[in-house]
């Protein structure tokens, strides 16, 4: 099995780890209940009670960490890789007006963090359902969430 991380470049890693955290449901320290080969990593280099400031942890254990690597330069250009969040589950069951107001929800919340929102983006077809905004973290990095 290979052992992977997401690794972001950041200017601000302590800033856009806490960000991240909040926005992903992530902690700043591995979980210990979770018997992964990232938090077997990770315990076995720090113990079980030491945090970090740059990178955070799924609490379940289940997806991957993820470390802020401090770099000098700024962010120039589109992301090549971006996450996408669904806070409305992907259930294609949901009306477009829930839809919009679950999304519309979080991204209140996430501009509460920092995030800014570049565009909406509505299908209006019969049958589509396709509703999302796409923002930027703090530090300017595209994602989306729908």
């Amino acid at each position: 099995m290979t052992f992977w991380q997401l690794a972001f470049d950041a200017n601000d890693p302590p800033g856009m780890a806490r960000f991240w955290a909040q926005a992903l449901g992530y902690e700043p320290v591995p979980p210990l209940d979770r018997d992964t080969t990232w938090g077997q990593h990770y315990r076995a280099r720090l113990g079980n009670d030491q945090a970090f400031d740059d990178r955070i942890f799924d609490p379940e254990g289940l997806r991957p960490p993820i470390w802020f690597q401090k770099v000098p330069e700024s962010k120039s250009g589109k992301n090549r890789l971006h996450l996408d969040l669904y806070p409305t589950g992907r259930d294609d069951a949901l009306t477009m007006e829930a839809r919009v107001e679950i999304v519309e929800e979080r991204v209140g919340e996430l501009t509460a963090l920092g995030a800014t929102v570049e565009r909406r983006t509505r299908g209006d077809e019969p049958g589509e359902s396709l509703y999302y905004v796409v923002m930027h973290d703090p530090e300017g990095n595209e994602y989306c969430v729908s």
